[in-house]
């Protein structure tokens, strides 16, 4: 039995973050102590891992709460899994998109700024007019 600090520990996750999972129903409320301390099992330390990966790579409570639901399920195949994944990438690939727009905008700001003081200051000024702007960002 792990109590909650040392899950903390070991998953790398933070307590309250625990607490939160718990109330999400991601992990399964613990048992408790008689002195009334929550008391981990190994299936939850093994739980609370999976969680920080998917954490880790982006997904998001949904999704997780989803793979977890089909992970009770090991002999069904695992196309909703697929999907999720899939999903996810497709995601992933917008948000890169939109920071390599964003990446580039600033980029030309920056090199447009040839001010040494505030009042001839690019930066300040694309920022204070959005039509200084080369595209939607």
């Amino acid at each position: 039995m792990l109590s909650i600090g040392d899950l903390s520990k070991r998953t790398g996750v933070k307590v309250p973050t625990i607490r939160y999972y718990e109330q999400m129903g991601l992990i399964e409320a613990a048992e408790r102590s008689e002195g009334n301390q929550r008391r981990y099992e190994r299936n939850d330390l093994e739980r609370l891992a999976f969680i920080r990966h998917a954490r880790d790579l982006g997904l998001d409570i949904p999704a997780i709460r989803e793979l977890i639901a089909l992970s009770q399920h090991p002999d069904q195949p695992c196309a909703n899994a697929d999907r999720i994944a899939a999903d996810h990438l497709v995601a992933v690939r917008e948000k890169i998109e939109k920071l390599k727009k964003l990446e580039h905008e600033l980029e030309r700001i920056i090199s447009h700024c040839d001010g040494h003081s505030i009042e001839d200051c690019y930066v300040i000024r694309a920022l204070s007019d959005h039509g200084l702007c080369e595209g939607e960002h």
